[in-house]
């Protein structure tokens, strides 16, 4: 889930107009880790939690995905992570996004070993569109949040298909409060941790506004319903702060 900024002009009567509706173009893509460390809690350390789950399901000839895998930087270090036989596609639906990932691959592992004969894929697509190949790791990191609603259960379908037979698919969503008191607190705790992270008030209502109708989460029950739905049996929260969480699930 990238975080950035979106601005509403002041007319002369002094009524703010509604801010564009957020996307990951533009510029974007150039900050867009720096806005999500400050906006994701605990950013790279679930990359890392990310990194050492697929140990258990990356073999030599795997195929894998990254979706909505905008600079790439996740993938980048599970490329380096496992052996140079391994596919990795990262799919992004913005051009920016992907040619980013590509130059900081390039520069990322430009003298490292084994560069040459790591297959490495950074592409333009829509995930609800594409077509998947046999997968043993699908990683979806704050990214099923914004597609729309009526199209997301056939997506996990979908992903559900994709995964060979003890394959794995890693979901990280921001999720709604159970009810409304639940809620409430959630949504101050975030508010609260924005502020400490150097947003202003201003800046955090902005995005909020820019953000109606982009993102949709759902709430802990919603995503599990989701996979269930799907076929997955074996489901496991392995990350959860506030309405943040990570699901582990096997097909």
């Amino acid at each position: 889930m990238a975080q950035g900024e979106a601005h509403g002009a002041v007319c002369g009567d002094n009524i703010a107009m509604e801010p564009a509706r957020w996307n990951f173009g533009g510029d974007v893509p150039g900050k867009f880790v720096a806005h999500a460390q400050r906006s994701i809690p605990y950013y790279d350390d679930c990359h890392e939690l990310i990194a050492r789950i697929s140990d258990y399901f990356v073999s030599s000839q795997s195929t894998c995905y990254d979706l909505g895998t905008s600079t790439g930087r996740l993938l980048t270090r599970l490329a380096a992570r496992h052996p140079p036989g391994v596919r990795w596609i990262g799919i992004d639906c913005e051009a920016e996004m992907v040619r980013e990932a590509q130059t900081a691959f390039k520069s990322a592992t430009a003298n490292g070993p084994d560069t040459g004969r790591r297959t490495v894929e950074f592409v333009e697509a829509d995930i609800c569109d594409y077509p998947f190949e046999r997968a043993d790791l699908i990683i979806a990191y704050y990214t099923v949040q914004f597609i729309s609603p009526r199209r997301r259960q056939e997506l996990i379908n979908r992903l559900y298909e994709t995964l060979n037979w003890g394959g794995a698919l890693l979901l990280f969503e921001k999720v709604r409060g159970p009810d409304a008191r639940f809620q409430d607190i959630a949504a101050g705790l975030y508010t609260e941790m924005k502020l400490e992270h150097g947003y202003t008030a201003e800046e955090i209502l902005a995005k909020s506004r820019s953000l109606k109708g982009v993102l949709e989460p759902f709430s802990t029950e919603g995503n599990r319903s989701l996979l269930e739905r799907a076929g997955f049996v074996d489901i496991m929260t392995v990350f959860k702060y506030v309405c943040f969480e990570g699901f582990l699930a096997i097909r």
